[in-house]
């Protein structure tokens, strides 16, 4: 599989597929047609316009789309999106609303590197900037990174939030979000022993693996029944002569959709034939619910190779992480070196993903941090997604975390919030 071969032919099948919709939909729509009342006509240009977009969208990085924001003003302010630090495989951006005083609160959101693009935060910014300072970590497409740029490890991931956290200073409150977390905790324990000043001054993890066998769960145990190398030759291939990256190792982000759609094959086969059938009646709009899902979940990018090895070899199968055993460039990190970062844990109770107890690992890991500067909070009836951008992010754990940041805003020597740990 780590051929060109194999990379050019799936980009040719996307390819085709977004030219035959293209094609039905432009056929069915020559106004000669309309002289003939036969509903195949309107159920093939239907048919065509659904397939385009959703073929199209494989390969098109979605736009954040927060253009304004309403300040307590009741104006519009205009929101810019700032590059903050400019990285070959991924920058700080920053959400500047423009005209608006400086909010006390500075969040470095950490986004996932996981196959889809920072924006499948969007809504976890909206709900944020509202009083905070946003600054988010914006992760690039490795088929657009020439392979003169190097590798991108977990190691380099690290160093990357490393520099991204010295850059914004001990002010900052750091949010990761699933795949993230376990390297976020690292990044943050190594920052605690090379320059503690430049510690934040919190630290939330939110839904992620950092003991994966804590509770094992369908997508984590996948680590354990494959053998590294059969990862690397049916997962691995190598970018083709379309884009930049030509020649890069990648996990490519169609052959990761493919894997997405499997889990679930049914019901998104249902979901297209439901959106064809609304397309044909005249009841689909550019942004109904379902183009505005399956716009964010079918826009994938492809992974470093290094990144997708390294993290299944050794955050889930070796444990590094949970064993605190990780290390970087050669130096062993030591989790116990967070004294004075407070450390909040968040899961859903129904996450198949990360499940409960996997995240809440950390607190364990940070045997030098008082028991004052450590909660947790688990969920109710929130999924995956729910726990950073559903309704229970929304109206329960987003409050949480900004008390949990409010709480802990004084000097990092005082007492923090105590822990509020549940057991739900």
């Amino acid at each position: 599989m780590r051929y060109m071969m194999t990379y050019d032919l799936m980009e040719t099948a996307r390819n085709t597929n977004q030219w035959l919709g293209s094609t039905a939909r432009t056929m069915a729509s020559y106004p000669a047609f309309a002289m003939v009342p036969n509903p195949m006509i309107g159920l093939m240009a239907a048919w065509g316009e659904v397939t385009e977009r959703a073929f199209q969208r494989m390969v098109t990085k979605p736009d954040w789309g927060i253009r304004t924001f309403t300040c307590e003003d009741g104006k519009d302010h205009l929101v810019d999106i700032k590059t903050v630090v400019e990285k070959p495989f991924g920058d700080l951006i920053h959400f500047d609303v423009a005209g608006r005083a400086e909010q006390p609160r500075k969040i470095l959101l950490v986004a996932p590197m996981s196959g889809h693009y920072a924006t499948l935060l969007r809504s976890t910014v909206k709900s944020l900037i509202v009083n905070c300072e946003v600054y988010v970590t914006d992760w690039h497409n490795a088929r657009d990174i020439p392979v003169s740029a190097g590798k991108f490890d977990v190691e380099d991931y690290t160093l990357y939030l490393m520099d991204f956290m010295k850059h914004l200073g001990p002010d900052t409150n750091v949010v990761a979000v699933c795949q993230p977390v376990p390297l976020t905790l690292a990044a943050t324990a190594y920052l605690a022993e090379l320059d503690p000043d430049a510690q934040p001054r919190t630290l939330t993890l939110i839904g992620g693996p950092v003991d994966p066998d804590a509770t094992p769960t369908d997508v984590t145990d996948f680590g354990r029944r494959v053998t590294m190398g059969q990862l690397e030759e049916t997962m691995i291939q190598r970018v083709g002569f379309k884009y930049p990256g030509v020649g890069r190792m990648v996990y490519p982000g169609l052959l990761q959709l493919a894997s997405f759609v499997s889990m679930n094959a049914e019901r998104h086969s249902n979901a297209f034939s439901d959106q064809i059938a609304r397309v044909a009646r005249g009841e689909a709009s550019d942004h109904d619910p379902h183009n505005r899902f399956y716009d964010e979940y079918l826009a994938v990018m492809d992974m470093p190779a290094e990144f997708y090895l390294s993290t299944v070899d050794r955050i889930f199968k070796r444990r590094e992480i949970a064993l605190n055993a990780f290390t970087v460039a050669g130096h062993k990190v030591d989790f116990g070196a967070i004294t004075r970062v407070a450390v909040k844990t968040v899961e859903g109770a129904k996450d198949d993903i990360s499940a409960p107890g996997q995240c809440v690992a950390a607190l364990d890991l940070c045997t030098g941090l008082p028991d004052e500067k450590k909660a947790s909070h688990v969920e109710p009836g929130a999924g995956h997604y729910g726990i950073f951008a559903g309704k229970s992010w929304r109206n329960n754990i987003r409050p949480l975390v900004l008390d949990f940041i409010d709480s802990n805003a004084g000097d990092p020597g005082t007492k923090g919030k105590p822990a509020n740990t549940n057991a739900a």
